[in-house]
């Protein structure tokens, strides 16, 4: 096994490489700079074999899915998720600090890929071009992670004055020690790293898998959406459909795309390839297959069930509630619901040759539709027909034939665009960021149903003033770093 070399990252120790790297130019012994980066072939081979396999949506997706309304315990739960699920949430949270951790390391590793790309000597334009267009896909995916970290931690992301995160763009010593700046600061480097990518992005993308300009526009739709600036974020949203040239996809194609057998209409997915040692993203619900003898400790939360369900020829009922589950239609009278009610989730069936393990659909089109309708209603011009046109257009995608909503009221508008993010965009890690930055406005919480647990203790609902809709400071990071503050309530 190779020696490599750490460093201690604020308090939490971060692995700089593995003992088994996707790539293969890390010596024994300290990594030597000089010796690892001569070439523009030797920085490919490090973005490509240790940061993009590090964009990872899995902490939030299971964060998100267990702490909001998207679960309920499961008949195979042994324990579970149990206290998640239960509002019980503190700085000792390991999601929590695997989030913060994985959205780091990645950022880490981006930081250590620009600082040793000026050892890198080209030799002609073209290769100058790759140089930059390199440094571009790098800096796309840190904009990502720190548009994450702002989505989890910071207890205002519209709030340019609000406490951010750390702002790191350099490779640490280990006694660094940083505080938290504002989201300004953040959101600054962000729109810096974004605007080279748009300037030094080779023209050709590899695919989808990879950064693209359609990536980009989609990373700064949702930055701006986050930061209600609507009039960016409707720009954006247009610009990233019309780069990646994708439409929604239709019944159909839609399960051929969760299959993991078509692009459908994935502007960007973080590749999970049959082969290797990857985590299986469906492992989040259940233990072995996507249906009822699979082992189900999390099934699907019986609101978004019945949401789905309000239309059994809705290609999302069908894709992700797995033909093999148990429902009691008597639910809510019948007490022996806890033995006979199983919503098993589907929509990570896996690879044919590996169950569970799918790609993670980081940006798609149908959220950039839903970025468009919310600009409709928050914009400085409020058009709530052109948001109804939107939310219809995707529904319509999934149904043919919708009806278009009617909205006599800014709230209306938004409680429906909630709904239709919820149904759309479940178990992509959303629901938890969007009943925090929209539940205020369309009067709307997390919403159970009394069969998501076991016990009857557990509220239904937070209020939407609730200081666990932003995730704590992880304990290890406090301990490790005495400039940085804990967010409210911890």
């Amino acid at each position: 096994m190779k020696n490599i070399k750490k460093i201690l990252f604020f308090g939490l120790v971060l692995l700089l490489a593995s003992c088994e790297d996707a790539i293969n130019i890390v010596q024994d012994g300290e990594i030597n700079n000089e010796a690892s980066f001569q070439t523009v072939n030797n920085l490919r081979q490090f973005l490509d074999g240790d940061i993009y396999g590090r964009v990872n949506t899995t902490n939030e997706i299971g964060f998100t899915a267990v702490f909001t309304d998207e679960v309920g315990i499961g008949q195979g739960n042994g324990g579970q998720g149990l206290e998640l699920h239960r509002y019980f949430l503190n700085a000792n949270d390991g999601n929590a600090a695997a989030l913060w951790l994985g959205q780091y390391t990645l950022i880490n590793r981006v930081n250590r890929l620009i600082e040793v790309s000026d050892l890198v000597t080209v030799v002609d334009a073209t290769e100058e071009a790759q140089k930059n267009s390199i440094l571009a896909e790098a800096r796309t995916l840190r904009a990502y992670s720190y548009l994450q970290l702002l989505a989890f931690f910071s207890e205002d992301m519209a709030n340019d004055a609000e406490l951010g995160v750390m702002l790191l763009d350099f490779v640490p010593a280990v006694d660094v020690k940083l505080p938290r700046v504002a989201n300004s600061q953040i959101y600054a480097l962000i729109e810096s790293d974004l605007a080279f990518a748009e300037n030094n992005l080779a023209s050709t993308a590899l695919d989808y898998k990879y950064v693209t300009k359609g990536l980009v526009n989609a990373i700064r739709a949702r930055m701006y959406v986050y930061r209600k600036n609507y009039t960016l974020a409707k720009q954006y949203a247009q610009a990233a459909i019309a780069e990646s040239g994708l439409a929604l996809s239709n019944t159909s194609t839609y399960n051929l795309m969760w299959n993991d057998l078509a692009q459908g209409e994935t502007i960007f997915a973080a590749s999970r390839p049959s082969a290797g040692a990857w985590g299986n993203i469906g492992s989040t619900f259940v233990f072995n297959t996507s249906d009822l003898n699979g082992g189900v400790f999390h099934d699907m939360g019986r609101n978004l069930y019945n949401a789905l369900a309000a239309n059994s020829s809705d290609i999302r009922f069908q894709t992700w509630v797995d033909p093999t589950s148990l429902v009691n239609p008597n639910y809510m009278t019948d007490p022996t619901y806890i033995d006979t009610d199983v919503l098993v989730i589907n929509k990570y069936p896996g690879k044919a040759s590996q169950p569970l393990r799918n790609d993670l659909k980081l940006f798609r089109v149908s959220e950039m539709k839903l970025i468009l309708a919310e600009c409709e209603v928050g914009g400085t011009i409020q058009n709530l027909v052109n948001a109804a046109s939107l939310v219809q257009e995707v529904r319509t995608a999934r149904n043919t034939g919708q009806t278009l909503p009617v909205y006599t009221s800014a709230q209306e508008a938004w409680a429906d665009i909630l709904l239709e993010r919820r149904k759309e965009l479940c178990y992509e890690g959303h629901r938890y960021v969007d009943i925090k930055r929209l539940g205020s406005l369309a009067n709307a919480s997390i919403d159970r149903n009394q069969t998501d647990d076991i016990t009857n203790a557990t509220p239904l609902t937070l209020p939407l003033s609730d200081y666990r809709f932003t995730m704590p400071i992880p304990q290890q990071e406090i301990a490790g770093n005495t400039s940085i503050q804990q967010n409210t309530g911890y």
